[in-house]
Protein backbone atom coordinates (compact mmCIF):
# COMPACT_ATOMS: atom_id res chain seq x y z
CA UNK A 1 0.00 0.00 0.00
CA UNK A 2 1.27 3.26 -0.94
CA UNK A 3 1.32 5.92 1.53
CA UNK A 4 -0.48 9.01 1.32
CA UNK A 5 1.67 11.50 1.30
CA UNK A 6 5.62 10.90 1.02
CA UNK A 7 8.42 13.65 1.19
CA UNK A 8 11.92 12.57 -0.54
CA UNK A 9 14.79 14.01 0.53
CA UNK A 10 13.16 18.04 -0.04
CA UNK A 11 15.32 21.29 0.36
CA UNK A 12 12.73 23.96 1.53
CA UNK A 13 13.84 27.24 0.72
CA UNK A 14 12.82 30.91 0.08
CA UNK A 15 13.98 33.71 -1.69
CA UNK A 16 17.07 31.23 -2.50
CA UNK A 17 18.08 30.81 0.91
CA UNK A 18 17.40 27.15 2.40
CA UNK A 19 15.53 26.87 5.33
CA UNK A 20 15.48 23.06 6.12
CA UNK A 21 17.52 20.67 4.28
CA UNK A 22 17.15 16.72 3.27
CA UNK A 23 13.52 16.35 4.84
CA UNK A 24 11.96 13.05 4.24
CA UNK A 25 8.64 11.52 5.89
CA UNK A 26 5.74 10.18 5.24
CA UNK A 27 2.15 9.73 6.37
CA UNK A 28 0.81 6.03 5.51
CA UNK A 29 -2.66 6.54 6.59
CA UNK A 30 -5.36 8.49 5.65
CA UNK A 31 -6.90 10.91 8.78
CA UNK A 32 -3.19 11.05 10.38
CA UNK A 33 -2.20 14.17 12.20
CA UNK A 34 1.75 15.00 11.59
CA UNK A 35 2.72 17.75 13.80
CA UNK A 36 5.96 19.97 13.18
CA UNK A 37 7.81 21.27 16.16
CA UNK A 38 9.99 23.95 16.35
CA UNK A 39 11.34 27.13 17.47
CA UNK A 40 10.31 30.45 15.46
CA UNK A 41 12.48 31.14 12.34
CA UNK A 42 13.34 27.37 12.01
CA UNK A 43 11.50 27.11 8.13
CA UNK A 44 8.21 24.95 9.02
CA UNK A 45 5.92 27.44 8.02
CA UNK A 46 8.20 27.53 4.68
CA UNK A 47 7.60 23.56 4.57
CA UNK A 48 3.54 24.19 4.64
CA UNK A 49 3.91 26.76 1.56
CA UNK A 50 6.41 24.16 -0.10
CA UNK A 51 3.32 21.52 0.38
CA UNK A 52 0.88 23.76 -0.92
CA UNK A 53 2.30 24.99 -3.93
CA UNK A 54 3.24 28.46 -3.42
CA UNK A 55 7.44 27.77 -3.19
CA UNK A 56 8.89 25.61 -5.47
CA UNK A 57 11.71 23.07 -4.64
CA UNK A 58 15.13 22.51 -6.32
CA UNK A 59 15.77 18.78 -4.67
CA UNK A 60 13.92 16.11 -4.11
CA UNK A 61 10.53 14.86 -4.85
CA UNK A 62 6.88 15.42 -2.80
CA UNK A 63 4.04 12.82 -3.47
CA UNK A 64 0.09 13.10 -2.93
CA UNK A 65 -1.87 10.35 -3.21
CA UNK A 66 0.67 8.54 -5.34
CA UNK A 67 0.78 11.51 -7.57
CA UNK A 68 4.22 13.57 -7.55
CA UNK A 69 2.98 17.11 -7.09
CA UNK A 70 6.72 19.02 -6.21
CA UNK A 71 9.86 18.12 -7.98
CA UNK A 72 12.92 20.13 -9.54
CA UNK A 73 11.24 19.47 -12.94
CA UNK A 74 7.16 19.42 -11.79
CA UNK A 75 6.09 21.49 -10.34
CA UNK A 76 1.67 21.28 -9.76
CA UNK A 77 -0.02 24.46 -9.09
CA UNK A 78 -1.59 25.35 -5.94
CA UNK A 79 -5.17 25.34 -7.29
CA UNK A 80 -5.03 21.77 -8.55
CA UNK A 81 -3.65 19.76 -5.24
CA UNK A 82 -6.63 19.91 -3.17
CA UNK A 83 -4.88 20.91 -0.58
CA UNK A 84 -6.28 23.48 2.18
CA UNK A 85 -3.55 25.68 3.99
CA UNK A 86 -4.74 27.88 7.21
CA UNK A 87 -1.96 30.53 7.74
CA UNK A 88 -1.10 31.67 11.51
CA UNK A 89 -2.19 35.47 10.41
CA UNK A 90 -5.06 37.03 8.83
CA UNK A 91 -5.53 35.63 5.52
CA UNK A 92 -8.90 36.33 4.79
CA UNK A 93 -10.44 38.43 2.19
CA UNK A 94 -11.31 41.77 4.03
CA UNK A 95 -14.12 42.77 1.44
CA UNK A 96 -16.00 39.85 2.90
CA UNK A 97 -18.13 39.29 5.72
CA UNK A 98 -17.13 36.16 8.13
CA UNK A 99 -19.66 34.03 6.39
CA UNK A 100 -18.92 34.81 2.74
CA UNK A 101 -15.62 34.18 3.74
CA UNK A 102 -16.61 30.64 4.94
CA UNK A 103 -18.61 30.24 1.94
CA UNK A 104 -16.09 31.02 -0.36
CA UNK A 105 -14.11 27.34 0.77
CA UNK A 106 -18.09 25.54 0.51
CA UNK A 107 -18.44 26.60 -2.85
CA UNK A 108 -14.91 25.32 -4.14
CA UNK A 109 -15.64 21.76 -2.05
CA UNK A 110 -14.41 18.66 -4.60
CA UNK A 111 -15.94 16.51 -2.60
CA UNK A 112 -19.19 15.18 -3.78
CA UNK A 113 -20.62 14.09 -0.66
CA UNK A 114 -19.68 17.18 1.35
CA UNK A 115 -19.37 15.10 5.10
CA UNK A 116 -18.90 18.56 6.44
CA UNK A 117 -21.59 20.52 7.80
CA UNK A 118 -20.88 24.58 7.76
CA UNK A 119 -23.35 25.04 10.32
CA UNK A 120 -21.48 22.53 13.26
CA UNK A 121 -18.08 23.45 12.25
CA UNK A 122 -19.52 27.17 12.97
CA UNK A 123 -21.15 26.71 16.10
CA UNK A 124 -18.02 24.15 17.59
CA UNK A 125 -15.81 27.22 16.63
CA UNK A 126 -17.89 29.71 18.12
CA UNK A 127 -18.41 31.96 15.12
CA UNK A 128 -22.04 32.54 15.15
CA UNK A 129 -21.72 36.19 16.75
CA UNK A 130 -19.24 37.38 14.46
CA UNK A 131 -20.77 35.77 11.18
CA UNK A 132 -22.19 39.25 9.76
CA UNK A 133 -18.89 41.07 10.48
CA UNK A 134 -15.69 41.87 8.43
CA UNK A 135 -12.17 40.58 9.15
CA UNK A 136 -10.81 43.94 10.56
CA UNK A 137 -14.06 44.11 12.59
CA UNK A 138 -13.16 41.02 15.15
CA UNK A 139 -10.06 39.99 16.88
CA UNK A 140 -7.33 37.88 16.06
CA UNK A 141 -8.33 34.77 18.08
CA UNK A 142 -11.61 34.92 16.16
CA UNK A 143 -9.81 35.52 12.87
CA UNK A 144 -7.48 32.76 12.97
CA UNK A 145 -10.89 30.40 13.87
CA UNK A 146 -12.89 31.75 10.96
CA UNK A 147 -9.50 30.33 9.10
CA UNK A 148 -9.21 27.45 10.30
CA UNK A 149 -13.33 26.68 9.93
CA UNK A 150 -12.85 27.89 6.12
CA UNK A 151 -9.73 24.76 5.71
CA UNK A 152 -12.14 22.22 7.52
CA UNK A 153 -14.97 23.07 5.12
CA UNK A 154 -12.99 22.84 1.64
CA UNK A 155 -12.14 19.34 2.56
CA UNK A 156 -9.09 18.91 1.20
CA UNK A 157 -6.81 15.60 0.33
CA UNK A 158 -4.40 17.19 2.84
CA UNK A 159 -4.75 19.63 5.61
CA UNK A 160 -2.09 22.15 6.55
CA UNK A 161 -2.21 24.13 9.89
CA UNK A 162 -0.02 27.15 10.83
CA UNK A 163 -0.52 27.23 13.85
CA UNK A 164 -4.12 27.23 14.26
CA UNK A 165 -4.52 28.04 18.02
CA UNK A 166 -1.73 29.92 18.76
CA UNK A 167 -4.02 33.33 19.49
CA UNK A 168 -7.25 31.47 20.91
CA UNK A 169 -7.77 32.04 24.50
CA UNK A 170 -6.52 29.01 27.22
CA UNK A 171 -10.00 28.16 27.99
CA UNK A 172 -10.74 27.72 24.73
CA UNK A 173 -8.08 25.91 23.55
CA UNK A 174 -8.00 22.63 25.06
CA UNK A 175 -12.04 22.04 24.04
CA UNK A 176 -11.19 22.87 20.48
CA UNK A 177 -8.35 20.98 20.07
CA UNK A 178 -10.26 17.71 21.22
CA UNK A 179 -13.00 18.68 18.47
CA UNK A 180 -10.69 18.93 15.95
CA UNK A 181 -9.12 15.68 16.63
CA UNK A 182 -12.47 14.23 16.19
CA UNK A 183 -13.40 15.43 13.35
CA UNK A 184 -9.60 14.58 11.58
CA UNK A 185 -10.28 11.12 12.67
CA UNK A 186 -13.62 10.64 11.53
CA UNK A 187 -13.54 12.14 8.56
CA UNK A 188 -10.18 10.74 8.11
CA UNK A 189 -8.32 14.35 6.81
CA UNK A 190 -4.91 14.13 6.96
CA UNK A 191 -3.43 17.02 8.10
CA UNK A 192 0.21 18.39 9.23
CA UNK A 193 -0.03 21.01 11.98
CA UNK A 194 3.00 23.45 12.70
CA UNK A 195 2.92 24.20 16.27
CA UNK A 196 5.35 25.57 18.78
CA UNK A 197 3.35 23.78 21.78
CA UNK A 198 4.94 20.15 22.48
CA UNK A 199 1.52 19.59 24.50
CA UNK A 200 -0.15 20.28 21.72
CA UNK A 201 1.70 18.36 19.15
CA UNK A 202 1.93 15.53 21.57
CA UNK A 203 -1.84 15.41 21.69
CA UNK A 204 -2.73 15.80 18.38
CA UNK A 205 0.22 14.13 16.47
CA UNK A 206 0.03 10.49 15.49
CA UNK A 207 3.78 11.77 15.07
CA UNK A 208 6.04 14.20 15.48
CA UNK A 209 8.79 15.88 14.07
CA UNK A 210 11.07 18.26 16.03
CA UNK A 211 12.99 20.82 13.08
CA UNK A 212 16.88 21.71 14.65
CA UNK A 213 19.96 23.07 12.77
CA UNK A 214 18.35 23.85 9.63
CA UNK A 215 17.26 18.90 10.04
CA UNK A 216 14.61 17.28 10.75
CA UNK A 217 16.06 15.99 13.70
CA UNK A 218 13.79 13.67 15.03
CA UNK A 219 10.36 12.18 13.96
CA UNK A 220 8.75 9.62 15.81
CA UNK A 221 5.76 8.78 17.45
CA UNK A 222 5.04 11.25 20.67
CA UNK A 223 5.89 9.34 22.90
CA UNK A 224 9.47 7.88 21.88
CA UNK A 225 10.01 12.34 21.13
CA UNK A 226 9.55 12.63 24.71
CA UNK A 227 10.98 10.06 26.68
CA UNK A 228 14.04 9.14 23.93
CA UNK A 229 14.93 12.33 22.34
CA UNK A 230 17.80 11.11 20.02
CA UNK A 231 20.11 14.49 20.77
CA UNK A 232 21.11 16.84 23.30
CA UNK A 233 19.13 19.31 21.16
CA UNK A 234 16.30 17.67 21.33
CA UNK A 235 16.08 17.53 24.66
CA UNK A 236 17.26 21.32 25.40
CA UNK A 237 14.51 22.00 23.01
CA UNK A 238 11.35 19.95 24.92
CA UNK A 239 12.82 21.21 27.95
CA UNK A 240 11.47 18.74 29.73
CA UNK A 241 14.45 17.41 31.74
CA UNK A 242 17.86 17.42 31.99
CA UNK A 243 20.68 14.87 31.05
CA UNK A 244 23.68 13.99 33.95
CA UNK A 245 26.68 12.12 33.57
CA UNK A 246 26.88 8.64 34.10
CA UNK A 247 29.23 5.82 32.99
CA UNK A 248 27.82 2.08 32.27
CA UNK A 249 28.69 -0.34 34.51
CA UNK A 250 26.67 -3.50 33.34
CA UNK A 251 23.70 -4.87 31.59
CA UNK A 252 21.19 -2.87 33.18
CA UNK A 253 23.57 -0.20 35.52
CA UNK A 254 24.83 3.23 35.03
CA UNK A 255 27.02 4.86 38.09
CA UNK A 256 26.43 8.94 38.70
CA UNK A 257 28.74 10.18 41.33
CA UNK A 258 25.94 12.04 43.01
CA UNK A 259 22.82 9.16 42.44
CA UNK A 260 24.94 6.49 43.24
CA UNK A 261 23.91 2.99 41.07
CA UNK A 262 21.07 3.01 38.44
CA UNK A 263 19.71 0.53 37.40
CA UNK A 264 16.75 0.09 34.87
CA UNK A 265 16.63 -1.08 31.41
CA UNK A 266 18.68 0.65 28.12
CA UNK A 267 16.56 2.00 25.85
CA UNK A 268 19.54 1.09 23.15
CA UNK A 269 22.24 -1.19 23.67
CA UNK A 270 25.11 0.66 25.30
CA UNK A 271 28.55 -0.66 25.84
CA UNK A 272 29.83 -1.09 29.04
CA UNK A 273 32.23 0.96 30.64
CA UNK A 274 31.15 3.77 28.26
CA UNK A 275 30.68 7.55 29.41
CA UNK A 276 26.72 8.48 28.83
CA UNK A 277 24.37 11.59 29.70
CA UNK A 278 21.78 9.79 31.08
CA UNK A 279 18.05 11.50 30.64
CA UNK A 280 15.89 12.61 34.07
CA UNK A 281 12.46 13.79 33.30
CA UNK A 282 10.78 15.28 36.17
CA UNK A 283 8.48 12.01 36.64
CA UNK A 284 11.75 9.81 36.89
CA UNK A 285 12.43 10.20 40.81
CA UNK A 286 10.31 9.77 43.50
CA UNK A 287 10.06 12.10 46.35
CA UNK A 288 10.45 10.00 49.69
CA UNK A 289 10.62 12.39 53.16
CA UNK A 290 12.45 9.24 54.51
CA UNK A 291 15.46 8.87 52.00
CA UNK A 292 18.65 9.46 53.73
CA UNK A 293 19.45 10.69 49.72
CA UNK A 294 18.43 14.06 50.05
CA UNK A 295 19.22 17.44 48.30
CA UNK A 296 18.60 21.01 48.55
CA UNK A 297 15.73 22.55 46.93
CA UNK A 298 16.10 25.27 44.98
CA UNK A 299 12.96 26.13 42.85
CA UNK A 300 9.61 25.14 42.97
CA UNK A 301 7.23 25.41 40.31
CA UNK A 302 3.65 25.02 41.19
CA UNK A 303 1.46 23.58 37.50
CA UNK A 304 -1.85 23.46 39.32
CA UNK A 305 -2.28 19.37 39.65
CA UNK A 306 1.73 18.77 40.61
CA UNK A 307 4.96 20.72 41.95
CA UNK A 308 7.89 20.57 39.97
CA UNK A 309 11.03 20.79 42.66
CA UNK A 310 14.70 21.64 41.40
CA UNK A 311 17.01 19.87 43.50
CA UNK A 312 20.75 20.80 43.87
CA UNK A 313 23.28 17.74 44.03
CA UNK A 314 26.60 18.14 45.38
CA UNK A 315 27.95 18.04 42.11
CA UNK A 316 26.02 21.25 41.53
CA UNK A 317 23.45 19.44 38.60
CA UNK A 318 19.97 20.33 39.20
CA UNK A 319 17.36 18.09 38.89
CA UNK A 320 13.59 18.22 38.29
CA UNK A 321 11.65 15.73 40.83
CA UNK A 322 7.88 16.00 40.13
CA UNK A 323 5.58 15.73 43.70
CA UNK A 324 1.79 15.44 43.41
CA UNK A 325 0.07 18.56 44.70
CA UNK A 326 -2.01 16.80 47.29
CA UNK A 327 1.08 15.84 48.89
CA UNK A 328 0.71 16.93 52.40
CA UNK A 329 4.38 18.44 53.32
CA UNK A 330 5.46 20.80 50.71
CA UNK A 331 9.33 21.71 50.93
CA UNK A 332 10.56 25.25 50.63
CA UNK A 333 13.53 26.67 49.07
CA UNK A 334 17.14 25.36 50.69
CA UNK A 335 14.79 22.75 52.21
CA UNK A 336 16.12 19.13 52.09
CA UNK A 337 14.65 17.30 49.65
CA UNK A 338 14.41 13.20 49.72
CA UNK A 339 14.37 10.75 46.85
CA UNK A 340 13.31 7.55 47.18
CA UNK A 341 15.65 4.46 46.79
CA UNK A 342 15.14 0.48 46.59
CA UNK A 343 17.21 -2.18 47.50
CA UNK A 344 19.48 -4.24 45.06
CA UNK A 345 22.25 -6.43 45.60
CA UNK A 346 22.41 -5.38 49.36
CA UNK A 347 23.03 -1.99 48.21
CA UNK A 348 20.81 0.97 47.42
CA UNK A 349 20.04 2.52 44.37
CA UNK A 350 18.03 4.32 42.06
CA UNK A 351 15.50 2.39 39.73
CA UNK A 352 14.01 3.97 36.44
CA UNK A 353 11.61 1.97 34.17
CA UNK A 354 13.89 2.89 31.39
CA UNK A 355 17.49 4.61 30.61
CA UNK A 356 17.64 6.58 27.83
CA UNK A 357 21.27 8.13 27.07
CA UNK A 358 22.61 9.95 24.67
CA UNK A 359 26.83 9.10 24.12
Amino acid sequence: MKNIFEIKNVNFSVDGIEKVKNVSFSIENEGDIICLLGPSGIGKTTILRTIAGLEKINKGEIFLKGQLISSKDNHVEPENRNISLAFQDNCLFPHYTVEKNIQIAVNRNRNKTKKIIPDFIIKLLNLNNVLKKFPHQISAGEAQRVSLARSLVFEPDLLLLDEPLSNVDQSFKEEIQIQIKKILKNLKITTIVVTHDSYEAFYLGNKCGVILDEKLKQFDDPYKVYHYPNSVSVVNFLNRGILIPAKVTGKNTLENDDLGTIEGKFVKPVEIGSNVKLLLQPEDLIHDDKSNLKFDVVDRKFRGTNFIYTLRTEKGNLIPVFVHSHHIHQHDIDEKFGIKKTSLYRSFSLFLNYLSVLT
